[in-house]
Protein backbone atom coordinates (compact mmCIF):
# COMPACT_ATOMS: atom_id res chain seq x y z
CA UNK A 1 0.00 0.00 0.00
CA UNK A 2 1.32 3.55 -0.46
CA UNK A 3 0.28 6.77 -0.55
CA UNK A 4 -1.58 8.39 -3.71
CA UNK A 5 -1.96 12.34 -4.50
CA UNK A 6 -4.88 13.53 -7.53
CA UNK A 7 -4.20 17.26 -8.49
CA UNK A 8 -7.34 18.79 -9.48
CA UNK A 9 -7.17 23.05 -10.96
CA UNK A 10 -11.07 24.08 -9.40
CA UNK A 11 -11.68 27.66 -10.37
CA UNK A 12 -8.26 28.59 -11.11
CA UNK A 13 -6.77 26.89 -7.64
CA UNK A 14 -4.57 23.82 -7.71
CA UNK A 15 -6.13 20.91 -5.23
CA UNK A 16 -4.72 17.95 -4.36
CA UNK A 17 -5.89 14.93 -2.71
CA UNK A 18 -4.88 11.69 -0.96
CA UNK A 19 -5.50 8.30 -0.56
CA UNK A 20 -4.22 5.13 0.24
CA UNK A 21 -4.16 2.63 -2.43
CA UNK A 22 -2.95 -0.65 -2.90
CA UNK A 23 -1.83 -2.67 -6.02
CA UNK A 24 -3.56 -6.13 -6.86
CA UNK A 25 -2.37 -7.97 -9.97
CA UNK A 26 -4.86 -9.50 -11.87
CA UNK A 27 -5.03 -11.95 -14.55
CA UNK A 28 -2.84 -11.21 -17.89
CA UNK A 29 0.00 -9.93 -15.86
CA UNK A 30 -1.67 -6.36 -15.44
CA UNK A 31 -1.65 -4.65 -12.15
CA UNK A 32 -4.89 -3.01 -10.78
CA UNK A 33 -5.12 -0.32 -7.84
CA UNK A 34 -7.71 -0.81 -5.09
CA UNK A 35 -8.55 2.45 -3.11
CA UNK A 36 -8.05 1.25 1.05
CA UNK A 37 -8.48 4.98 2.68
CA UNK A 38 -9.65 8.21 1.42
CA UNK A 39 -7.78 10.81 3.24
CA UNK A 40 -9.26 14.00 1.42
CA UNK A 41 -7.54 17.74 1.03
CA UNK A 42 -5.01 18.61 3.10
CA UNK A 43 -5.27 22.51 2.98
CA UNK A 44 -2.74 24.86 3.54
CA UNK A 45 -3.31 25.63 7.25
CA UNK A 46 -3.56 22.07 8.10
CA UNK A 47 -1.05 21.44 6.43
CA UNK A 48 0.94 24.01 8.53
CA UNK A 49 -0.36 22.88 11.49
CA UNK A 50 0.84 19.10 10.73
CA UNK A 51 4.31 20.40 10.02
CA UNK A 52 4.80 21.82 13.49
CA UNK A 53 3.45 18.65 15.21
CA UNK A 54 6.04 16.04 12.81
CA UNK A 55 9.60 15.49 14.96
CA UNK A 56 12.03 13.68 13.70
CA UNK A 57 15.38 12.27 15.38
CA UNK A 58 18.50 13.89 14.86
CA UNK A 59 20.92 11.31 15.53
CA UNK A 60 23.99 13.71 15.19
CA UNK A 61 22.34 15.91 17.85
CA UNK A 62 20.66 13.11 19.98
CA UNK A 63 17.77 15.33 20.30
CA UNK A 64 14.31 15.75 18.36
CA UNK A 65 13.46 18.04 15.38
CA UNK A 66 10.49 19.30 14.00
CA UNK A 67 10.35 19.34 10.40
CA UNK A 68 7.87 19.32 7.82
CA UNK A 69 7.28 16.46 5.21
CA UNK A 70 6.91 16.79 1.39
CA UNK A 71 7.04 14.04 -1.39
CA UNK A 72 9.62 14.45 -3.70
CA UNK A 73 7.88 16.05 -6.92
CA UNK A 74 7.14 19.19 -4.86
CA UNK A 75 9.88 21.38 -3.80
CA UNK A 76 9.79 22.72 0.21
CA UNK A 77 8.97 26.24 0.66
CA UNK A 78 11.97 28.77 1.66
CA UNK A 79 10.10 29.59 5.08
CA UNK A 80 10.56 26.24 6.52
CA UNK A 81 14.10 25.58 6.59
CA UNK A 82 13.34 22.06 8.65
CA UNK A 83 12.21 19.85 5.59
CA UNK A 84 12.19 16.13 3.89
CA UNK A 85 11.27 15.18 0.98
CA UNK A 86 9.44 11.82 0.76
CA UNK A 87 9.36 9.20 -1.47
CA UNK A 88 5.81 8.18 -2.29
CA UNK A 89 5.95 5.49 -4.35
CA UNK A 90 8.41 3.39 -1.86
CA UNK A 91 6.32 4.93 0.86
CA UNK A 92 4.26 1.79 2.30
CA UNK A 93 0.89 0.96 5.04
CA UNK A 94 1.09 -1.65 7.37
CA UNK A 95 -1.56 -2.50 9.53
CA UNK A 96 -3.73 0.15 8.96
CA UNK A 97 -6.01 1.09 12.53
CA UNK A 98 -9.39 2.79 13.81
CA UNK A 99 -7.88 5.40 16.40
CA UNK A 100 -10.29 8.61 17.27
CA UNK A 101 -13.09 6.76 17.68
CA UNK A 102 -11.70 3.99 20.20
CA UNK A 103 -10.07 6.80 22.08
CA UNK A 104 -13.44 8.85 22.04
CA UNK A 105 -15.44 5.36 23.56
CA UNK A 106 -12.98 5.33 26.37
CA UNK A 107 -13.22 9.29 27.05
CA UNK A 108 -17.11 8.50 27.41
CA UNK A 109 -15.80 5.28 29.49
CA UNK A 110 -13.69 7.92 32.40
CA UNK A 111 -16.71 10.46 32.20
CA UNK A 112 -19.21 7.69 33.22
CA UNK A 113 -16.69 7.22 35.90
CA UNK A 114 -16.82 3.44 35.35
CA UNK A 115 -13.20 2.28 36.56
CA UNK A 116 -14.06 3.17 39.74
CA UNK A 117 -17.40 0.86 39.62
CA UNK A 118 -16.13 -2.05 37.92
CA UNK A 119 -12.37 -1.99 39.54
CA UNK A 120 -13.66 -4.09 42.65
CA UNK A 121 -16.57 -5.73 40.97
CA UNK A 122 -13.94 -7.57 38.22
CA UNK A 123 -10.70 -8.46 39.41
CA UNK A 124 -8.12 -9.91 37.31
CA UNK A 125 -7.86 -13.65 36.97
CA UNK A 126 -5.47 -15.82 38.31
CA UNK A 127 -3.67 -15.95 35.33
CA UNK A 128 -3.48 -12.52 34.78
CA UNK A 129 -6.31 -11.97 32.57
CA UNK A 130 -7.80 -8.14 33.00
CA UNK A 131 -11.34 -8.45 32.93
CA UNK A 132 -11.86 -4.95 32.82
CA UNK A 133 -9.90 -4.27 29.59
CA UNK A 134 -12.14 -6.96 28.03
CA UNK A 135 -14.79 -5.27 29.00
CA UNK A 136 -13.88 -2.25 28.00
CA UNK A 137 -12.97 -3.35 24.60
CA UNK A 138 -16.66 -5.23 24.32
CA UNK A 139 -18.24 -1.42 25.52
CA UNK A 140 -16.35 -0.10 22.57
CA UNK A 141 -16.96 -2.47 20.33
CA UNK A 142 -20.85 -2.16 20.52
CA UNK A 143 -20.29 1.28 20.68
CA UNK A 144 -18.34 1.96 17.48
CA UNK A 145 -18.80 -1.22 14.89
CA UNK A 146 -22.07 -3.58 16.88
CA UNK A 147 -21.40 -7.20 15.86
CA UNK A 148 -20.98 -11.07 17.28
CA UNK A 149 -17.97 -11.72 20.12
CA UNK A 150 -16.56 -14.02 17.37
CA UNK A 151 -16.09 -11.18 14.78
CA UNK A 152 -14.46 -8.73 17.50
CA UNK A 153 -11.98 -11.81 17.85
CA UNK A 154 -11.60 -12.61 14.00
CA UNK A 155 -11.72 -8.98 12.32
CA UNK A 156 -12.14 -6.00 14.93
CA UNK A 157 -9.32 -6.07 17.01
CA UNK A 158 -6.81 -6.25 14.27
CA UNK A 159 -8.71 -3.36 12.56
CA UNK A 160 -8.67 -0.96 15.70
CA UNK A 161 -6.67 0.55 17.95
CA UNK A 162 -7.99 -0.47 21.11
CA UNK A 163 -5.03 -2.52 21.91
CA UNK A 164 -2.52 0.09 21.74
CA UNK A 165 -4.79 2.31 23.89
CA UNK A 166 -5.04 -0.59 26.24
CA UNK A 167 -2.08 -1.93 26.33
CA UNK A 168 -2.83 -5.08 25.64
CA UNK A 169 -2.13 -7.64 23.27
CA UNK A 170 -4.20 -10.51 20.97
CA UNK A 171 -4.89 -12.61 23.84
CA UNK A 172 -7.20 -9.86 25.13
CA UNK A 173 -9.90 -10.26 22.59
CA UNK A 174 -10.08 -14.42 22.69
CA UNK A 175 -12.88 -15.31 21.91
CA UNK A 176 -13.41 -17.57 24.98
CA UNK A 177 -12.75 -14.44 27.32
CA UNK A 178 -15.33 -12.31 25.62
CA UNK A 179 -17.90 -14.63 26.65
CA UNK A 180 -16.76 -15.36 30.16
CA UNK A 181 -17.00 -11.60 30.76
CA UNK A 182 -20.30 -11.49 29.72
CA UNK A 183 -21.18 -14.31 32.10
CA UNK A 184 -19.72 -12.03 34.83
CA UNK A 185 -21.54 -8.89 34.20
CA UNK A 186 -25.13 -10.54 34.85
CA UNK A 187 -25.48 -9.80 38.59
CA UNK A 188 -24.50 -6.68 38.80
CA UNK A 189 -26.67 -5.15 36.14
CA UNK A 190 -29.08 -3.84 39.04
CA UNK A 191 -25.66 -1.60 40.58
CA UNK A 192 -25.09 -0.63 36.56
CA UNK A 193 -28.39 0.96 36.59
CA UNK A 194 -28.12 2.86 39.71
CA UNK A 195 -24.85 3.67 39.41
CA UNK A 196 -25.40 5.38 35.50
CA UNK A 197 -28.47 7.03 36.73
CA UNK A 198 -26.86 9.17 39.18
CA UNK A 199 -23.95 9.79 37.13
CA UNK A 200 -26.64 11.16 34.42
CA UNK A 201 -28.09 13.25 36.86
CA UNK A 202 -24.93 14.57 37.34
CA UNK A 203 -24.00 15.36 33.48
CA UNK A 204 -27.31 15.52 32.17
CA UNK A 205 -29.73 16.86 34.64
CA UNK A 206 -32.70 14.65 33.30
CA UNK A 207 -35.59 13.96 34.21
CA UNK A 208 -37.00 10.65 35.26
CA UNK A 209 -40.95 11.53 35.17
CA UNK A 210 -41.56 10.19 31.69
CA UNK A 211 -40.95 6.39 30.74
CA UNK A 212 -40.93 5.28 27.29
CA UNK A 213 -42.00 1.16 27.87
CA UNK A 214 -41.74 -1.15 24.48
CA UNK A 215 -40.90 -4.54 23.86
CA UNK A 216 -38.89 -5.85 20.62
CA UNK A 217 -37.30 -9.34 19.90
CA UNK A 218 -34.81 -10.85 18.34
CA UNK A 219 -34.51 -14.64 16.66
CA UNK A 220 -32.19 -17.48 16.15
CA UNK A 221 -31.39 -19.42 13.19
CA UNK A 222 -30.99 -22.66 15.25
CA UNK A 223 -32.53 -25.94 16.26
CA UNK A 224 -35.10 -25.37 19.03
CA UNK A 225 -33.22 -26.14 22.19
CA UNK A 226 -35.30 -28.03 25.17
CA UNK A 227 -34.17 -25.50 27.63
CA UNK A 228 -33.72 -21.94 28.05
CA UNK A 229 -35.61 -18.81 26.98
CA UNK A 230 -35.36 -19.18 23.21
CA UNK A 231 -39.31 -20.46 22.60
CA UNK A 232 -41.36 -19.65 19.07
CA UNK A 233 -43.81 -16.95 19.45
CA UNK A 234 -45.06 -13.42 17.93
CA UNK A 235 -41.94 -12.52 15.32
CA UNK A 236 -41.49 -9.24 14.99
CA UNK A 237 -39.23 -9.82 12.29
CA UNK A 238 -41.39 -12.27 10.17
CA UNK A 239 -39.58 -15.04 10.83
CA UNK A 240 -42.21 -17.25 12.99
CA UNK A 241 -39.88 -20.17 11.59
CA UNK A 242 -37.38 -18.81 13.98
CA UNK A 243 -36.88 -19.16 18.32
CA UNK A 244 -36.66 -15.98 19.94
CA UNK A 245 -36.37 -14.12 22.83
CA UNK A 246 -38.38 -10.72 24.33
CA UNK A 247 -36.69 -7.80 25.18
CA UNK A 248 -38.41 -5.30 27.20
CA UNK A 249 -36.65 -2.01 27.77
CA UNK A 250 -37.34 1.46 29.53
CA UNK A 251 -35.44 4.33 28.45
CA UNK A 252 -36.14 7.75 29.07
CA UNK A 253 -37.38 11.16 26.77
CA UNK A 254 -33.67 11.32 25.87
CA UNK A 255 -32.90 7.92 25.21
CA UNK A 256 -31.61 7.03 28.36
CA UNK A 257 -32.42 3.48 29.57
CA UNK A 258 -32.95 2.49 33.25
CA UNK A 259 -33.85 -0.97 33.00
CA UNK A 260 -34.00 -4.16 30.73
CA UNK A 261 -34.91 -7.79 30.81
CA UNK A 262 -34.66 -10.69 28.66
CA UNK A 263 -37.81 -12.49 28.66
CA UNK A 264 -39.03 -16.03 26.68
CA UNK A 265 -39.80 -16.13 23.05
CA UNK A 266 -43.53 -16.70 23.70
CA UNK A 267 -44.07 -14.44 26.23
CA UNK A 268 -47.27 -12.06 25.40
CA UNK A 269 -47.14 -8.14 25.66
CA UNK A 270 -50.04 -7.90 27.94
CA UNK A 271 -48.24 -9.64 30.70
CA UNK A 272 -45.18 -7.73 31.11
CA UNK A 273 -46.09 -4.67 32.52
CA UNK A 274 -47.33 -5.30 35.91
CA UNK A 275 -43.85 -6.74 36.68
CA UNK A 276 -42.16 -3.73 35.11
CA UNK A 277 -44.25 -0.80 37.43
CA UNK A 278 -43.08 -3.13 40.30
CA UNK A 279 -39.50 -3.43 39.45
CA UNK A 280 -39.37 0.29 38.92
CA UNK A 281 -40.84 1.27 41.82
CA UNK A 282 -38.60 -0.95 43.98
CA UNK A 283 -35.77 -0.04 42.36
CA UNK A 284 -36.24 3.87 42.02
CA UNK A 285 -38.93 4.49 44.39
CA UNK A 286 -42.30 5.67 44.30
CA UNK A 287 -43.06 8.71 42.13
CA UNK A 288 -45.44 10.70 39.87
CA UNK A 289 -44.35 8.96 36.11
CA UNK A 290 -46.13 9.23 33.09
CA UNK A 291 -45.61 5.71 31.48
CA UNK A 292 -45.99 5.81 27.54
CA UNK A 293 -46.78 2.74 25.46
CA UNK A 294 -48.61 1.02 22.68
CA UNK A 295 -52.11 -0.14 22.94
CA UNK A 296 -51.22 -3.73 23.10
CA UNK A 297 -48.98 -3.61 25.89
CA UNK A 298 -51.54 -2.88 28.65
CA UNK A 299 -54.92 -4.56 29.68
CA UNK A 300 -58.00 -2.93 31.02
CA UNK A 301 -57.30 -4.68 34.60
CA UNK A 302 -53.65 -2.94 34.72
CA UNK A 303 -54.53 0.51 34.08
CA UNK A 304 -56.96 0.24 36.64
CA UNK A 305 -54.72 -0.54 39.36
CA UNK A 306 -52.18 1.94 37.52
CA UNK A 307 -55.45 4.33 38.65
CA UNK A 308 -55.98 3.15 42.09
CA UNK A 309 -52.45 3.05 43.18
CA UNK A 310 -50.97 5.69 45.58
CA UNK A 311 -49.85 7.98 44.10
CA UNK A 312 -51.78 7.13 41.12
CA UNK A 313 -49.50 6.36 37.66
CA UNK A 314 -49.83 8.68 35.17
CA UNK A 315 -49.96 6.61 31.29
CA UNK A 316 -50.40 7.64 27.97
CA UNK A 317 -51.73 4.94 25.82
CA UNK A 318 -52.96 4.26 22.49
CA UNK A 319 -57.11 3.67 22.52
CA UNK A 320 -58.48 0.36 21.41
CA UNK A 321 -59.54 0.64 17.55
CA UNK A 322 -63.00 -0.62 18.59
CA UNK A 323 -63.56 1.92 20.77
CA UNK A 324 -62.99 5.09 18.28
CA UNK A 325 -66.11 4.75 16.77
CA UNK A 326 -68.16 4.62 20.14
CA UNK A 327 -65.92 8.24 20.88
CA UNK A 328 -66.48 9.51 17.55
CA UNK A 329 -69.87 11.27 17.99
CA UNK A 330 -68.07 13.20 21.36
CA UNK A 331 -65.60 14.26 19.44
CA UNK A 332 -67.26 15.92 16.57
CA UNK A 333 -68.59 18.84 19.11
CA UNK A 334 -65.17 19.12 20.79
CA UNK A 335 -63.36 22.31 19.00
CA UNK A 336 -59.71 21.75 17.58
CA UNK A 337 -56.85 23.34 19.75
CA UNK A 338 -53.26 24.14 18.67
CA UNK A 339 -50.72 21.61 21.04
CA UNK A 340 -47.54 22.49 18.63
CA UNK A 341 -46.69 24.17 15.16
CA UNK A 342 -48.71 21.83 13.02
CA UNK A 343 -50.31 19.47 15.31
CA UNK A 344 -53.86 19.98 16.50
CA UNK A 345 -56.13 18.34 19.47
CA UNK A 346 -58.74 17.80 20.58
CA UNK A 347 -59.74 16.43 24.47
CA UNK A 348 -62.54 14.35 25.97
CA UNK A 349 -62.10 13.55 29.60
CA UNK A 350 -64.69 10.39 30.10
CA UNK A 351 -65.34 8.47 33.12
CA UNK A 352 -61.66 9.62 34.88
CA UNK A 353 -59.70 9.44 31.55
CA UNK A 354 -59.02 11.91 28.99
CA UNK A 355 -58.77 10.76 25.62
CA UNK A 356 -56.54 12.93 23.02
CA UNK A 357 -57.41 12.90 19.37
CA UNK A 358 -54.12 14.34 17.70
CA UNK A 359 -53.87 15.87 14.07
CA UNK A 360 -50.74 16.16 12.20
CA UNK A 361 -49.88 17.82 9.05
CA UNK A 362 -46.38 16.04 8.75
CA UNK A 363 -47.96 13.00 9.66
CA UNK A 364 -50.91 13.23 6.66
CA UNK A 365 -47.84 14.25 4.28
CA UNK A 366 -45.79 11.51 5.04
CA UNK A 367 -48.73 8.64 4.65
CA UNK A 368 -49.81 10.54 1.55
CA UNK A 369 -46.12 10.39 -0.28
CA UNK A 370 -45.78 6.66 1.11
CA UNK A 371 -49.19 5.95 -0.58
CA UNK A 372 -48.54 7.82 -3.54
CA UNK A 373 -44.60 6.13 -3.91
CA UNK A 374 -46.90 2.71 -3.58
CA UNK A 375 -49.04 3.58 -6.68
CA UNK A 376 -46.37 4.88 -8.93
CA UNK A 377 -44.86 1.31 -8.51
CA UNK A 378 -48.53 -0.28 -9.29
CA UNK A 379 -48.73 2.27 -12.18
CA UNK A 380 -45.10 1.09 -13.74
CA UNK A 381 -46.25 -2.50 -13.14
CA UNK A 382 -49.23 -2.16 -15.30
CA UNK A 383 -47.58 -0.48 -17.93
CA UNK A 384 -44.79 -3.18 -18.18
CA UNK A 385 -47.69 -5.57 -18.75
CA UNK A 386 -49.58 -3.74 -21.05
CA UNK A 387 -46.49 -3.16 -23.02
CA UNK A 388 -45.92 -6.72 -24.27
CA UNK A 389 -49.34 -7.14 -25.24
CA UNK A 390 -49.55 -4.06 -27.28
CA UNK A 391 -46.69 -4.97 -28.77
CA UNK A 392 -47.51 -8.44 -29.77
CA UNK A 393 -50.92 -7.43 -31.65
CA UNK A 394 -49.48 -5.00 -34.18
CA UNK A 395 -49.65 -5.43 -37.66
CA UNK A 396 -46.23 -6.06 -38.64
CA UNK A 397 -46.17 -8.21 -35.53
CA UNK A 398 -49.30 -10.05 -36.68
CA UNK A 399 -47.60 -10.60 -40.08
CA UNK A 400 -44.64 -12.03 -38.68
CA UNK A 401 -45.94 -14.39 -36.52
CA UNK A 402 -48.16 -15.40 -39.09
CA UNK A 403 -44.97 -16.42 -41.37
CA UNK A 404 -42.95 -18.32 -38.57
CA UNK A 405 -46.45 -20.14 -37.15
CA UNK A 406 -48.96 -20.80 -40.33
CA UNK A 407 -50.71 -22.92 -38.53
CA UNK A 408 -51.85 -20.82 -35.97
CA UNK A 409 -54.45 -18.02 -36.62
CA UNK A 410 -53.74 -14.81 -35.54
CA UNK A 411 -55.65 -12.95 -32.43
CA UNK A 412 -57.41 -9.49 -33.90
CA UNK A 413 -57.55 -7.82 -30.54
CA UNK A 414 -56.00 -4.94 -28.94
CA UNK A 415 -55.80 -4.13 -25.25
CA UNK A 416 -56.82 -0.42 -24.14
CA UNK A 417 -56.23 1.02 -20.87
CA UNK A 418 -59.32 1.87 -18.43
CA UNK A 419 -59.21 3.99 -15.58
CA UNK A 420 -62.59 3.33 -14.01
CA UNK A 421 -63.65 3.87 -10.83
CA UNK A 422 -63.87 0.44 -9.47
CA UNK A 423 -60.86 -1.21 -11.12
CA UNK A 424 -58.38 1.32 -11.91
CA UNK A 425 -55.68 -0.09 -14.26
CA UNK A 426 -57.44 -2.67 -15.40
CA UNK A 427 -56.95 -3.89 -19.12
CA UNK A 428 -59.98 -4.18 -21.24
CA UNK A 429 -60.05 -6.15 -24.73
CA UNK A 430 -61.48 -4.66 -28.08
CA UNK A 431 -62.78 -6.02 -30.83
CA UNK A 432 -61.19 -4.24 -34.21
CA UNK A 433 -64.35 -4.26 -36.89
CA UNK A 434 -62.61 -4.37 -39.92
CA UNK A 435 -60.41 -7.91 -38.54
CA UNK A 436 -63.95 -9.40 -37.06
CA UNK A 437 -65.26 -9.12 -40.84
CA UNK A 438 -62.60 -10.74 -42.18
CA UNK A 439 -62.82 -13.75 -39.62
CA UNK A 440 -63.96 -16.82 -41.46
CA UNK A 441 -67.08 -18.46 -41.07
CA UNK A 442 -66.78 -21.43 -38.09
CA UNK A 443 -66.40 -24.73 -39.05
CA UNK A 444 -68.29 -26.20 -35.69
CA UNK A 445 -70.89 -24.60 -33.23
CA UNK A 446 -69.40 -21.67 -31.42
CA UNK A 447 -70.21 -20.56 -28.13
CA UNK A 448 -73.00 -18.22 -27.33
CA UNK A 449 -70.30 -15.86 -25.15
CA UNK A 450 -68.22 -15.65 -28.95
CA UNK A 451 -71.18 -15.00 -30.93
CA UNK A 452 -71.91 -12.07 -29.21
CA UNK A 453 -68.59 -10.51 -29.38
CA UNK A 454 -69.02 -11.32 -33.10
CA UNK A 455 -72.35 -8.92 -33.59
CA UNK A 456 -70.79 -6.06 -31.91
CA UNK A 457 -68.02 -5.43 -33.23
CA UNK A 458 -65.91 -2.62 -31.59
CA UNK A 459 -67.02 -3.05 -28.01
CA UNK A 460 -65.35 -4.36 -24.85
CA UNK A 461 -65.30 -8.81 -24.95
CA UNK A 462 -63.50 -8.83 -21.49
CA UNK A 463 -61.68 -7.62 -18.65
CA UNK A 464 -58.46 -8.83 -18.51
CA UNK A 465 -56.98 -8.22 -15.06
CA UNK A 466 -53.20 -6.95 -15.28
CA UNK A 467 -51.62 -8.99 -12.16
CA UNK A 468 -52.63 -12.18 -10.05
CA UNK A 469 -53.83 -11.38 -6.26
CA UNK A 470 -50.11 -12.67 -5.19
CA UNK A 471 -48.76 -9.66 -7.11
CA UNK A 472 -47.23 -11.61 -9.76
CA UNK A 473 -47.62 -11.28 -13.58
CA UNK A 474 -50.43 -12.53 -16.04
CA UNK A 475 -51.07 -16.02 -15.07
CA UNK A 476 -51.07 -19.11 -17.59
CA UNK A 477 -53.92 -21.57 -18.06
CA UNK A 478 -52.11 -23.98 -15.93
CA UNK A 479 -53.98 -26.43 -13.61
CA UNK A 480 -57.24 -24.57 -14.28
CA UNK A 481 -60.89 -26.03 -14.92
CA UNK A 482 -61.98 -26.03 -18.78
CA UNK A 483 -65.53 -26.27 -17.18
CA UNK A 484 -66.13 -22.93 -14.84
CA UNK A 485 -69.52 -23.65 -14.52
CA UNK A 486 -69.17 -24.08 -10.52
CA UNK A 487 -68.06 -20.42 -10.70
CA UNK A 488 -70.89 -17.85 -9.22
CA UNK A 489 -71.26 -15.00 -11.15
CA UNK A 490 -69.61 -12.36 -8.52
CA UNK A 491 -66.68 -14.65 -9.06
CA UNK A 492 -66.45 -15.02 -12.92
CA UNK A 493 -66.20 -11.41 -13.50
CA UNK A 494 -62.79 -11.36 -11.54
CA UNK A 495 -61.95 -14.13 -13.13
CA UNK A 496 -60.23 -12.43 -15.96
CA UNK A 497 -57.01 -14.02 -17.50
CA UNK A 498 -56.76 -16.55 -15.49
CA UNK A 499 -59.16 -18.83 -17.02
CA UNK A 500 -57.86 -20.27 -20.67
CA UNK A 501 -56.32 -16.81 -21.41
CA UNK A 502 -59.48 -14.89 -21.93
CA UNK A 503 -62.90 -15.39 -20.78
CA UNK A 504 -64.71 -15.70 -23.71
CA UNK A 505 -62.81 -18.33 -25.18
CA UNK A 506 -65.09 -21.35 -23.82
CA UNK A 507 -65.82 -24.75 -25.23
CA UNK A 508 -69.41 -24.26 -26.91
CA UNK A 509 -70.57 -26.49 -24.41
CA UNK A 510 -70.67 -23.92 -21.73
CA UNK A 511 -72.31 -21.42 -23.94
CA UNK A 512 -74.90 -21.42 -21.32
CA UNK A 513 -73.21 -21.17 -18.32
CA UNK A 514 -71.37 -17.59 -19.58
CA UNK A 515 -72.92 -15.40 -17.03
CA UNK A 516 -73.90 -11.43 -18.56
CA UNK A 517 -70.81 -9.83 -16.79
CA UNK A 518 -68.79 -11.63 -19.22
CA UNK A 519 -69.92 -9.59 -22.01
CA UNK A 520 -70.19 -5.99 -20.29
CA UNK A 521 -68.94 -2.99 -21.60
CA UNK A 522 -66.13 -0.51 -20.00
CA UNK A 523 -68.75 0.95 -17.86
CA UNK A 524 -69.82 -2.04 -16.33
CA UNK A 525 -67.07 -1.36 -12.66
CA UNK A 526 -69.19 2.14 -12.40
CA UNK A 527 -72.34 0.21 -12.32
CA UNK A 528 -71.43 -2.05 -9.63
Amino acid sequence: MFLRAKTRIKDGKEHRYWSVVENRRVSGGKTIQRQVLYLGEIARGQQAQWSRALEAFDEGTGRMTQIALFPEDRAAPEALPEAAQVRLKDFELHRPRQWGACWLALDLWEQLQLDGFWQERLPPSRKGTSWLNVLKTLTCYRLIDPGSEWRLHRQWWDRSAIGDLLGEDARLAESHKLYRCLDKLLEHKEALFAHLTERWKTLFNPRFDVLLYDLTSTYFECDPPGEGKRKYGYSRDRRPDCVQVVIALIVTPEGLPLAYEVLAGNTSDKTTLADFLAKIEAQYGKADRIWVMDRGIPTEETLAKMRASSPPVSYLVGTPKGRLTALEKDFLGKPWSQAKEAVSVKLLEQEGEVYILAKSEGRVLKERAMRRKKLKKFWARLKDLAGPVARSTAPENRSCAKRSRPRQKPCHHQVAQSRTARHPGNLHLHAEPQALARLPAPRRPVSAALQSHRKGAGRTVGLLHPAHRSGASVQGTQGRSRHPAHLSPDRWAHRGAHLRGFPRLLPPGNAETVPACACAGADAPRRA
